[in-house]
């Protein structure tokens, strides 16, 4: 495993972290009803898991209080516990914004303090090392029901958070190029989170919006999604599309629609195509690391190539790829078996995702 520095910090993470979402299982939106969470996990399995990521040099943990509605930062919590994980020997990252609670709005400077205490409850530890705005929609209602802007309040209180040394490190995750060119001059983040994949390039491509503003500001990016929630690891069958529960985020993704993926499908396999002929410097001594999976040898290419792409751009210092159980934490630490990818296989990769 490779370690990167966390924007202007002194905070090395590991190059895959673990996102921590699926542990949260199923849940909804207040506010619209949606689902918003997983499928139930099985915590043995995840205790499991997480083992295995330790094991494998990982060191960064994504997670929010919006997960389960703090069951995922539990459940973590209690994981690291179980397994002796010294306090302070890892790089835990939670989030606030998406979690109302009673507040008029989730970045109101007293929720944010109230969920700032409600999260190092649960992680059971006295520092959150990364602390995430979990989105950049800081206009919204105040104790009177009038439209506010919480932005430079919101900021304030969280940098206060870091002297009072509750906070580490400020991230702002976001899902637009507005947002994140609004709330980057205030709040003056050390991180930016954001989806970014091969069929998900607009963050992390050269010369885009995001890469200037992270120049400018000594930022650096965390990319959740890297493996497209699987889709980008050739795991789902165009002809038999998966189903999801309720409560079940991907229920309203299409692009778990028969025609997507069968298009996914052609083009990972011009991707096998050229691994198999010795592209993406996938040369290794180590046995694949999958558990009892047939294809691990295909899932594991998959993976080490989606993620090393992503990692191979510019101010990139984590991807977090999700799981839920030790083949899937198996599949993610796949890239950090393998060197960095060279600048002709990251080109052409995103010349054939982009046709």
């Amino acid at each position: 495993m490779r370690y990167r520095t966390l924007g202007r910090t002194s905070i090395k993470v590991s190059e895959v972290g673990f996102g921590c979402w699926t542990m949260g299982g199923p849940n909804w939106s207040p506010q619209t009803g949606q689902p918003i969470g997983w499928a139930e996990v099985n915590e043995a399995e995840v205790l499991e898991a997480i083992k295995l990521g330790l094991d494998a040099g990982v060191n960064h943990w994504d997670n929010a209080d919006i997960y389960g509605n703090g069951k995922a930062e539990r459940m973590l919590g209690r994981c690291l516990k179980k397994l002796g994980v010294k306090p302070g020997t890892q790089v835990i990252a939670t989030k606030v914004g998406h979690f109302v609670g009673t507040a008029p709005h989730a970045y109101h400077p007293a929720h944010i303090r109230s969920q700032c205490e409600q999260s190092l409850r649960n992680l059971q530890v006295d520092t959150i090392d990364l602390y995430y705005f979990h989105h950049g929609t800081y206009v919204g209602p105040d104790v009177d029901g009038k439209q506010h802007d919480y932005l430079h309040d919101a900021a304030a209180t969280m940098h206060a958070l870091v002297k009072e040394g509750k906070v580490r490190a400020i991230g702002q995750s976001a899902y637009s190029n507005e947002d994140f060119e609004r709330a980057i001059p205030v709040l003056k983040p050390d991180v930016l989170q954001a989806k970014a994949n091969l069929r998900y390039q607009d963050f992390i491509k050269p010369g885009c919006r995001l890469q200037q503003l992270m120049q400018q500001y000594g930022c650096t990016f965390v990319a959740f999604g890297p493996l497209d929630q699987g889709i980008l690891l050739d795991k789902f069958d165009p002809e038999k599309p998966p189903t999801f529960a309720e409560g079940d985020y991907r229920v309203q993704r299409k692009d778990f629609a028969s025609d997507t993926l069968r298009g996914v499908r052609a083009t990972l396999q011009q991707v096998k195509q050229r691994a198999a002929a010795g592209g993406f410097s996938l040369a290794t001594n180590a046995e694949p690391r999958i558990p009892n999976a047939a294809a691990s040898s295909d899932i594991e290419t998959l993976s080490s190539i989606a993620q090393r792409w992503i990692l191979a751009h510019a101010n990139v210092c984590s991807v977090i790829p999700g799981f839920r159980n030790p083949k899937q934490a198996a599949c993610n630490v796949a890239a950090a078996r393998h060197g960095e990818m060279g600048a002709g296989d990251v080109e052409w990769l995103r010349g054939v995702f982009a046709s």
